[in-house]
């Protein structure tokens, strides 16, 4: 079978065809059944899929995985995104067979794919299925009456590169901020960094350095919308108080190489940019021949330093957004964890999506990977530094709040969480001449050591 992104036409009749070749067109033999003609593609910006067979009502598809990591030593998949066109209308069943064999096999349990016929709106469907024993994710699709013939299946809304850049580009035009490129991917891709404020205190936030979690993108769309006052006339009254106490250096894309070239976690070369931060063993990271991404985030973090710092990701097993800490961390101790504590709970108070039940279990003492990016940040500035999870997963039944506040978790609900980062970030504001630190500790009741 072939690992490119080419379309394959297909004609399905009601019999199975034995040897299908890897052309660009492949026919099915006929039968009395209507004919259904179907072209499956993912020849486009982050499209992932390869065709495998079909018969007359069926399509089974594949996860095309991304390069092998030296450092982990495996090919990571999970993200698909591709085109299905038929003909004529018709019901088609669709399968991705090696679902089971991907990355998080837990997390294709209770999700349903996402569609959209003009790539803006999208909308889940309601008939995926997850069949476990076969390893197999499933749906059908009604291709004709009230939907389109073409349509777009995707693991979550996509976010591509051409509307990145259209946000770089407004955020380049808007009052008040600084557009700069860090550096260049391997793939030759700047990495944009939107710089807002001139307070003292420094706030990085960074999104998709797993390529594949597009729902960081939209996530960091929604922060500079609100941070930048893109969608009216000025920015609302918290951003500009926050922007006299705060400089942020927004970075929307960690990953521009491995979104475009639609992998799950790594980039252009197979660096899982999560894992690059620090040299493990004999690993050296990050370098500019293998993780350029990471080795010029990190130059810049350094000439600015940090004073707070959110790395924003997708989780593909749990169905709500939450925060991981440092708490491996030697730095840990009880004024990191104020900290933290007080900046979940404001922000769940701000957006019934963020919430505190559910989550990664914490590192043991003195335990943390430092080539993890948060971590290594925590211990490197002695700052609050957490990664922030949202959901593949459309629904969460038991957060009825955020249920009421607007369908299924999607692209819009991302980047409302994203506008909503503001609103927590405004509890760990100075005040009155108190440090920023100094303020949490007081209204925490915590001594610091």
């Amino acid at each position: 079978e072939s690992w490119s992104h080419s379309s394959t036409t297909l004609l399905l009749r009601s019999l199975a065809v034995a040897a299908l070749r890897a052309s660009p067109t492949t026919r099915m033999g006929s039968s009395a059944a209507p004919a259904i003609a179907v072209s499956i593609s993912s020849a486009f910006d982050a499209g992932n899929i390869v065709f495998t067979s079909a018969d007359a009502s069926s399509v089974r598809l594949k996860v095309r995985p991304d390069p092998p990591t030296e450092l982990e030593k495996k090919c990571h998949s999970q993200w698909f995104y591709f085109r299905a066109s038929a003909g004529q209308p018709g019901v088609v069943s669709y399968e991705i067979s090696n679902a089971g064999a991907t990355s998080y096999p837990e997390g294709w349990k209770a999700l349903k794919v996402c569609a959209s016929a003009d790539r803006k709106v999208w909308t889940r469907v309601d008939t995926t299925n997850y069949a476990a024993d076969a390893g197999a994710l499933r749906w059908t699709y009604d291709h004709g009456g009230a939907n389109p013939c073409s349509v777009y299946f995707a693991y979550f809304d996509p976010y591509d590169y051409e509307r990145h850049l259209d946000l770089i580009a407004r955020c380049a035009a808007a009052p008040g901020s600084r557009v700069r490129s860090l550096g260049q991917t391997l793939d030759g891709r700047e990495l944009d960094c939107v710089e807002v404020g001139d307070g003292p205190k420094h706030v990085w936030v960074i999104h998709r350095q797993h390529p594949g979690e597009s729902q960081a993108s939209w996530f960091a769309e929604g922060l500079l919308r609100r941070l930048l006052g893109l969608d009216s006339s000025a920015p609302d009254g918290l951003s500009v108080s926050l922007r006299r106490k705060f400089t942020f250096h927004v970075v929307p894309n960690m990953n521009p190489d491995g979104a475009v070239r639609g992998h799950l976690r790594t980039n252009a070369c197979g660096a899982n940019l999560n894992r690059e931060w620090a040299t493990t063993g004999e690993y050296e990271a990050p370098t500019p021949r293998r993780s350029p991404e990471v080795f010029h985030a990190l130059r810049a973090m350094d000439a600015s330093g940090v004073d707070a710092f959110v790395d924003v990701h997708g989780d593909e097993a749990l169905p709500v957004a939450f925060i991981a800490g440092a708490e491996g961390c030697e730095v840990w101790g009880p004024r990191l964890k104020a900290l933290q504590g007080a900046f979940v709970a404001a922000y769940a108070r701000a957006n019934p999506d963020m919430q505190a039940e559910l989550g990664y279990d914490p590192d043991p003492p003195l335990k943390a990977n430092l080539a993890i990016c948060s971590n290594q940040v925590a211990a490197r500035f002695d700052c609050l530094a957490v990664t922030l999870e949202m959901p593949f997963k459309g629904s969460n039944p038991s957060n009825l709040a955020a249920l009421s506040s607007g369908g299924t978790f999607q692209g819009p609900r991302a980047a409302a969480l994203g506008a909503s980062l503001l609103d927590a970030l405004s509890q760990l504001l100075a005040d009155r001449g108190r440090s920023l630190d100094a303020l949490v500790l007081e209204t925490s009741g915590v001594a610091d050591p």
